[in-house]
């Protein structure tokens, strides 16, 4: 049962993994501020629960069976500009930080990210859905404003440096406290802005760049 209040924080969940929800649902639940009134798996799902249930925040994945999660937070922000919208999302990267911030979200949040941050980006959305917020915002400008060069997210960053050192996917994700299929990803999404086909590509083309010294390399 809802642990809710007469007044409380209302949220809409969305996102097609039945596991991600129902852990979404507990957190939010836990909290006496939140009360759930609906899940989506789908975008189109959550423009039409939307209006229905007029929630004060929504939390929104950005990868959904019938299109992206961006999408649906540009149809919903063009109707409801006081309703608050979270992206939670796996693919953190800078594009998907901006994309957010571009299509009227309020919070940006890495699925990696413990359930208190993600409810501390839920009551700013609830009280300041027009202002944006995400925890490497300043970091992301300041890479987006540096000309030349592949920019690196702060955690792609340090998957180059684990790769540096040797380590293995399991090794990383242990490291990172990630899933090994969470790791891949980090080391795909880094291979590609490197061009690198695999890890010896990729650090070889880092050294070139800048972003490894000498000495971090490993000899192959």
């Amino acid at each position: 049962m809802p642990n809710a209040w007469v007044g409380a924080t209302s949220v809409l969940l969305v996102d097609d993994h039945d596991l991600i929800r129902k852990g979404l649902r507990h957190a939010f639940e836990s909290d006496r501020q939140f009360s759930v009134v609906g899940e989506a798996t789908t975008a189109a799902d959550a423009i039409r629960q939307t209006g229905v249930h007029q929630p004060d925040v929504i939390i929104m994945d950005l990868r959904l069976p019938d299109g992206s999660g961006l999408q649906a937070t540009r149809a919903i922000r063009q109707v409801f500009d006081s309703t608050g919208i979270v992206v939670l999302t796996m693919y953190a990267g800078d594009d998907q930080l901006f994309g957010s911030l571009e299509a009227g979200a309020s919070a940006f949040v890495p699925k990696t990210s413990p359930a208190d941050e993600v409810l501390a980006a839920a009551r700013h959305a609830a009280s300041s859905p027009s202002a944006f917020t995400a925890a490497d915002l300043a970091e992301a400008m300041k890479r987006r404003l540096t000309p030349g060069g592949p920019q690196l997210s702060p955690r792609e960053g340090q998957v180059l440096r684990l790769l540096a050192d040797g380590m293995s996917i399991a090794g990383i994700a242990k490291h990172l406290f990630v899933s090994e299929s969470t790791a891949k990803t980090h080391i795909s999404k880094l291979y590609e802005k490197l061009s690198a086909a695999n890890r010896a590509q990729a650090l070889m083309t880092a050294l070139r760049l800048g972003l490894l010294e000498a000495p971090d390399v490993p000899k192959f």
